[in-house]
């Protein structure tokens, strides 16, 4: 297995996006319109717009910076409200997601749009440490291709620039009619998964968030989701953590632990730890919720990932620079 090269942009991206341990403990408030949904739930004689957004993004922001590595925003409601409010924590990273929320083309043929007037170079501009991509990949979509060339696009837009990449695959079914959940699905979601890793970590990318590999309420032997996730390992040229998938949290921190036992660096949570908490109706209720079971949740999934995970840098040779580096600083980024 190759190992990746990078620049000192990246590197110093990958160690803000980590602990000092090299472990990454990433909080994912990141999402649009499902919060929204959620909150107009919650609040239905309130019209939920961009207001009420952004300040319940920025009331988990923080919430839960202190605690984590880093936080990942959107461009539309989170990462430049959390600078200009200052609710972003000063030891935590920011992670800024560059796609438009949703998706373009079919069910069966699934295309990630650019969030519009947005880029990498903004994201690098506005002093992110890293960009991050949501794409919606089937090895077997005749998108496949397409979507693969939006990797290698952002990748290089992020070795112009030198500021790390990383990449957040999301399988679907291709069969038209079937759904993710179902069985018929469940059974070849590994393959899909693996394969995907296999077919786009290599393409530029400096972190993998990837999907656990098995459906946890199809499968139900952990030797096969084990040997699963150890071929993510194997196969990934660049570390990887575990996506939350809006999982229930009993359900994922079980895939914590097994991910991180088997070679992930961490993990990237999201409504696992805090939808509930977008359900309660006053601003009481939800600032209790997170900064009770929330954090506790968050608290659970640190220590386990600490304890278990493996160091991002273990897939990384040292970077030695020689006098005059400076020189070349952006070129040899550009050509890494």
């Amino acid at each position: 297995m190759a190992k990746p090269k990078t620049g000192v942009g990246k590197l110093l991206g990958l160690q803000k996006l980590s602990n000092d341990q090299g472990i990454i403990t990433v909080t994912a408030l990141d999402h649009r319109g499902s919060l929204k949904k959620s909150l107009q739930t919650a609040m239905p004689d309130t019209k939920i717009g961009y207001d009420e957004v952004v300040v319940e993004k920025m009331r988990m922001t923080r919430i839960f910076s202190p605690h984590s590595s880093a936080i990942l925003l959107d461009p539309v409601y989170g990462a430049g409200q959390a600078i200009t409010t200052r609710s972003l924590s000063g030891n935590a990273g920011l992670l800024i997601a560059v796609e438009e929320s949703g998706y373009d083309g079919n069910d069966e043929g699934r295309i990630t749009p650019i969030t519009k007037g947005w880029s990498v170079a903004k994201i690098k501009a506005m002093g992110a440490i890293a960009v991050k991509l949501l794409l919606y990949y089937h090895p077997d979509s005749p998108v496949a291709r397409q979507q693969e060339e939006l990797v290698l696009k952002i990748a290089e837009d992020c070795r112009q620039s030198d500021i790390a990449f990383l990449l957040e695959p999301l399988c679907y079914p291709v069969v038209a009619g079937q759904k993710k959940e179902d069985p018929a699905f469940s059974v070849t979601k590994p393959e899909v998964v693996i394969e995907s890793a296999r077919r786009l970590s290599g393409l530029g990318i400096d972190l993998l968030k990837a999907e656990f590999p098995d459906d946890p309420h199809f499968e139900k032997d952990e030797a096969k989701m084990r040997e699963h996730c150890r071929q993510i390992t194997e196969i990934s040229p660049v570390p990887w953590v575990i996506l939350s998938a809006a999982e229930n949290f009993g359900t994922f921190q079980r895939l914590v632990e097994i991910a991180c036992e088997e070679g992930a660096s961490g993990f990237m949570v999201g409504r696992a730890i805090w939808q509930e908490a977008m359900t309660l109706a006053t601003a009481e209720e939800r600032e209790n919720y997170l900064v009770t079971t929330s954090l506790s949740r968050l608290g659970i999934l640190n220590a386990i990932a600490n304890y278990r995970g493996t160091p991002w840098f273990n897939k990384y040779p040292a970077l030695e620079l020689e006098e005059g580096w400076h020189e070349s600083y952006l070129e040899e980024a550009a050509e890494a």
